[in-house]
């Protein structure tokens, strides 16, 4: 990564096995794809769901070169399973954009001049 990974607590104590594993996480998103200028993470206690107990959720913020990747959906009751899928779903985002990078994603062209009529505009 070019730029030093950022790790923010909200309503969580900060834990050292909480940031190695971010930290091993996140050197794992470069084999998906090796440009990788930012990196922030967002570890937060959810209270929405007071009745069902705490709630973790783990936001992701990737930059790379002409592209922005936010994961911001993922939420479990136990912090590294949140943690988990986050990265993963970060993970298959870096992976499509790198075929995307590399041309692999074949890119559907519209019909030139518009759509076919149909067998009544004949």
């Amino acid at each position: 990564m070019q730029v030093p990974l950022q790790i923010t607590y909200r309503d969580i104590a900060r834990s050292e096995a909480l940031d190695a594993r971010i930290r091993e996480k996140a050197a794992k998103l470069e084999e998906f794809h090796p440009r990788i200028t930012r990196c922030r993470v967002v570890v937060e206690q959810r209270d929405r769901h007071r009745h069902q107990g705490k709630q973790f959720s783990v936001k992701l913020d990737l930059r790379l070169p002409q592209r922005e990747i936010a994961i911001n959906r993922d939420h479990h009751e136990d912090v590294y399973v949140a943690l988990r899928e986050a990265f993963n779903a970060a993970a298959r985002k870096l992976e499509e954009a790198a075929r995307e990078a590399r041309g692999d994603v074949k890119a559907h062209q519209p019909p030139p001049g518009g759509a076919e009529p149909g067998p009544e505009g004949r």
